[in-house]
């Protein structure tokens, strides 16, 4: 069977996932990190990457041309932390934008020649952005993939989008939707985003500043109050932490039922976690107690971690949905799909469906009695979405979408690009009759 020429980036805030199309997951995952010789580092600082104004004769060897060889001298993902002694580590992405150009076109030509071992000239490449990401951030990235990488053709698409795309579970082709809500967790941010018919309803998403690394800090925090700090490591403190929440974490159904559970039968539900000392080798172990089900619980609770920001995600969905148009909220309420590392906890679709169909429920009750029971409610039906791909639904997304016979003819080629320059990607074309 021949390898697909469609290549899926998908950079995140915290991770990239990357490989080709039609694959049921991604060849590489690893931190969208770059580690660079400091003085190479600090020679740009965001600027947008010296390009030639004429495309086209390009080739590989044309990123070396346009900078010192010392530039060449880089590490990307696990191997830039590896390096954090020698080298500078950065993160050219911040809350889902690009914020250094020079250092993210280096990110991508590891991604492609290292990890990929893939010729540009020959694929086709589909990489996704964030939700409201300026036109500008569009446009750097066409120039960079068609004038540095001499690429084939180019799908820019919207992380939601291709979430929504990566429920389609059922094989019933009348069951796939392009409306619903996407409820998109990783590591440094929450979103919450409304579609309707593939397009993003900008003026109704949320951001929620709680993702994956404050449930971390949560759990270091929960550690040390129980005392249970003192045991661990202070360099393996962080790594013990996202291993509680990965491994042993998750969404109870009532907090207050649950602590008196632990409470009454503390063996029962307390479990040990045993770890070894990166350093000197030494093993140790810990009680892993309240802070299985209270670390996800900041989703529902928000108020337990932090004063900052007290609406619980439950009551964000709803508002998103009533501020999107009112002909599409039914079908925003019908297909509520997670997605991202932090939606993994086992119970969350369901803790969550429960507590928006109480919202919900007490918004129709309210509403009839307002009417004097004039108006009877047929009821509204709250869907929310759990898949085998959630953690990786941006990225399956896009391959299921660019393994589509129709794919080719929403792409922008390198003719249409040498036409019309980097502009032509402000259009946005969503898939018709997927």
């Amino acid at each position: 069977m021949s390898r697909s020429n469609v290549i899926v980036l998908d950079n995140g805030t915290g991770y990239t996932k990357m490989g080709f199309a039609g694959n049921s997951e991604p060849s590489f995952v690893f931190p969208t990190a770059i580690a660079t010789a400091t003085s190479s580092a600090n020679k740009s600082l965001g600027g947008r990457p010296s390009v030639p104004n004429k495309p086209g004769g390009l080739t590989n060897s044309s990123i070396a041309s346009k900078r010192g060889i010392e530039d060449l001298d880089f590490h990307i993902g696990y191997e830039a932390y590896a390096n954090a002694k020698t080298y500078q580590v950065d993160q050219p992405i911040r809350h889902g934008i690009v914020e250094n150009w020079d250092l993210m076109e280096r990110f991508w030509e590891q991604c492609i020649f290292k990890y990929l071992r893939a010729e540009p000239e020959e694929n086709y490449f589909m990489l996704t952005e964030p939700p409201l990401n300026p036109p500008e951030n569009r446009e750097a990235t066409a120039e960079i993939m068609f004038e540095s990488f001499n690429i084939k053709g180019l799908y820019i698409a919207v992380q939601a989008v291709l979430a929504l795309a990566a429920s389609w579970t059922s094989n019933k082709v009348s069951d796939r939707t392009l409306t619903g809500t996407v409820v998109d967790s990783g590591d440094g941010v929450t979103h919450v985003i409304p579609v309707a018919e593939g397009y993003v309803i900008g003026s109704a998403i949320k951001h929620i500043p709680l993702a994956g690394r404050d449930i971390t800090y949560f759990v270091q925090q929960l550690l040390r109050e129980r005392g249970e700090s003192a045991h661990i490591p202070a360099e393996d403190s962080r790594r013990v932490a996202e291993k509680i929440k990965e491994d042993y974490s998750y969404v109870c159904q009532d907090i207050v039922r649950e602590f008196r559970r632990y409470d009454e039968d503390p063996y029962k539900y307390f479990e040990r976690y045993t770890g070894e000392n990166q350093v000197t080798g030494r093993s140790f172990t810990i009680d892993v107690g309240y802070e299985r089900f209270l670390a996800p619980e900041i989703f529902f609770n928000p108020e337990i971690a932090s004063s900052d920001f007290l609406t619980p995600l439950p009551e964000v969905v709803d508002n998103v949905i009533q501020q999107s148009p009112i002909d599409v909220r039914r079908g925003l309420y019908k297909n509520i799909v997670l997605s991202g590392g932090s939606t993994m906890f086992q119970h969350f679709g369901q803790r969550l469906k429960k507590d928006l169909n109480a919202i919900v429920s007490q918004r129709i009750a309210a509403s009839e009695a307002a009417s004097g029971n004039l108006a009877r409610s047929s009821g509204l039906e709250v869907n929310v979405i759990s898949h085998r791909m959630q953690r990786y639904a941006v990225w399956y997304g896009g391959s299921l979408l660019g393994s589509l016979p129709d794919f080719y003819s929403f792409c922008y080629d390198k003719k249409d690009y040498e036409e019309h320059g980097p502009s032509i990607v402000r259009k946005f074309s969503v898939f018709g009759g997927v």
